[in-house]
């Protein structure tokens, strides 16, 4: 199942009150492939995170399919996020003793027991995929783009519907970052996925549908893209 995306009147605000975010309307149709560009400190991540439900100070509404994520308890919102959506964060969060299966694998903890074997399956088909293959080796030891890697098989491995991602791209050389947007817009787009990467890689916009642009934390541009063939 695709899950379309409204937003109204949302607004971010920092501690000191200046806001960051100001979006008075924005929708997104299921399965499309949208990214997101601007300068550093636009409020491109701010935009992301209020999408899953993580920014503070946060008002409006931003909806998915039928459920408004503003008015849920915190509690809600994770088990929205844990049934729904796959992020990539900037800067990995990944555990340094754990193995990059093991690391990729750990939606399953948050799982029924009868889907923990399927994520674990799809956590290692994905690090296959991405080249990943370091068996028992910890992460501890990993470069910058083998961490990004891992980072996003633990993304995909619960065959979410939603895939936010964060600088997909930062940590990777050309051919590795090519080869894994390619396999990012063709899971979005052979599952009906929606995909929204934040991005400063014009590599990335060219695989999306869809591109807006974020300039002092409102939407300054909103264009269809002529999508590239994968």
């Amino acid at each position: 199942m695709s899950l379309g995306l409204s937003v109204t009147n949302l607004e971010v605000k920092a501690p000191s009150g200046r806001t960051l975010l100001a979006v008075p309307h924005f929708s997104l149709a299921p399965g499309t492939c949208l990214g997101v560009r601007g300068p550093s400190g636009a409020g491109k991540s701010t935009f992301l995170f209020a999408l899953a439900g993580l920014a503070e100070n946060a008002s409006g509404a931003v909806t998915w399919d039928k459920t408004d994520l503003m008015p849920l308890s915190a509690e809600a919102r994770a088990k929205f996020r844990r049934h729904h959506v796959g992020m990539v964060f900037q800067d990995f969060l990944l555990f340094e003793e754990l193995s990059a299966v093991a690391n990729a694998a750990l939606p399953g903890a948050y799982a029924s027991r009868a889907r923990q074997s399927g994520i674990t399956e799809t956590a290692q088909s994905v690090l296959t995929r991405l080249g990943i293959t370091h068996g028992a080796r910890t992460v501890e030891s990993f470069s910058g783009g083998e961490r990004q890697r891992v980072a996003i098989a633990r993304a995909l491995a619960a065959n979410p519907e939603i895939i936010l991602a964060d600088e997909p791209t930062a940590s990777l050389d050309r051919k590795t970052a090519d080869a894994l947007i390619d396999d990012l817009v063709t899971l979005a787009r052979d599952e009906g996925k929606t995909l929204i990467a934040v991005s400063h890689d014009p590599a990335v916009y060219t695989r999306m549908d869809r591109v807006i642009e974020i300039i002092d934390g409102r939407i300054a541009s909103d264009e269809i893209n002529q999508v590239q063939d994968l």
